[in-house]
């Protein structure tokens, strides 16, 4: 008897584990992926007197034609009449996803936007083993399927009304308040143009002083960030990292972020610290996943709602 109960502590202890794990893969694919929130914060970056305004991230949706329930309720946070959209890129996730992303996005015609390409606006996702993420940022895949990106584009800039800041600027007046905006296109395939970027900053600064400045990028990488602050940012917006994807329940920092931004900010509003400059930086960790890795643990997906207040 006495030879066999470590026999049966082991066997045990193995079924525990397994059930844990199956019940995690159950809640991570089958629940938490579709549980869609809204993050809200508030920054106070505005001048003394403006009217508060409301800035949408929208980041990562990777859409796919059968997402309908993705769908509807992208399409619902119009409701919440948003002064601005920023949409930091991977709308894209199927090479039929265009017809979803238009029945998402639709709603928000008219109102102000801005947004930048990731790769999977570009490109179709491959199959990838996940553990390669702990070894660093992913690497292009030697044979892609493009996608229809000026179809994408037309549709953004067109039919929304939104404007590219793929290594580009534009500026905008919302609520009374010039708005200067700035982006590079995706930084993970080092499509990013940084040496295009103070030449178009010049161009805007001679023609006003902003009450705003934003800087857009898809990819978080440290090197963009901190040309942007140097360029005179003063709110950073920027997607890609899926927040880790799946992390461990109540954990301050991802266990992966595909790029070199500090893991404890690879998810969330925090602070970008540049020189003496502190600037707040949203990374969104993203409403989508891509098609081959359908699950999310720890991490939901996600929109924010950022309400811009004067400077106190």
């Amino acid at each position: 008897m006495a030879s066999t109960a470590p026999r049966q502590v082991a066997l045990a202890v193995l079924a525990a584990a397994g059930a844990t794990a199956l019940g995690a893969a159950v809640w991570g694919i089958g629940v938490e992926r579709h549980l869609y929130t809204l993050r809200r914060h508030t920054l106070a970056v505005l001048p003394e007197g403006a009217a508060p305004l409301r800035v949408l991230h929208l980041s990562d949706a990777h859409m796919a034609p059968w997402q309908h329930r993705k769908q509807a309720w992208i399409a619902s946070l119009a409701a919440l009449r948003p002064d601005l959209v920023v949409n930091t890129g991977d709308n894209l996730g199927h090479a039929e996803g265009l017809d979803g992303v238009r029945r998402a996005l639709a709603p928000f015609a008219g109102i102000p936007g801005v947004f930048v390409h990731g790769s999977n606006d570009v490109s179709a996702p491959s199959p990838r083993n996940p553990l390669h993420y702990f070894l660093g940022p992913s690497k292009a895949d030697r044979e892609e399927t493009p996608l229809d990106t000026d179809a994408l584009d037309r549709f953004l800039t067109a039919d929304l009304g939104w404007h590219d800041l793929d290594n580009a600027a534009a500026t905008l007046t919302v609520g009374g308040l010039r708005i200067d905006t700035f982006g590079v296109d995706d930084a993970h395939r080092h499509w990013d143009d940084l040496n295009a970027l103070p030449s178009l900053r010049e161009a805007q600064r001679a023609a006003g002083d902003a009450d705003l400045v934003f800087g857009v990028t898809h990819a978080p990488y440290q090197r963009v960030l901190n040309r942007f602050v140097d360029l005179g940012a003063d709110v950073l917006f920027a997607g890609h990292t899926h927040g880790g994807q799946i992390r461990i329940p109540f954990s301050p920092r991802a266990l992966v972020a595909n790029c070199d931004i500090p893991l404890d900010q690879a998810r969330g509003l925090s602070t970008w610290m540049r020189g003496d400059r502190r600037v707040p930086l949203n990374v969104s960790a993203g409403i989508g996943h891509s098609i081959y890795a359908p699950v999310r643990f720890g991490c939901r997906p996600e929109a924010s709602l950022l309400q811009l207040v004067p400077v106190r």
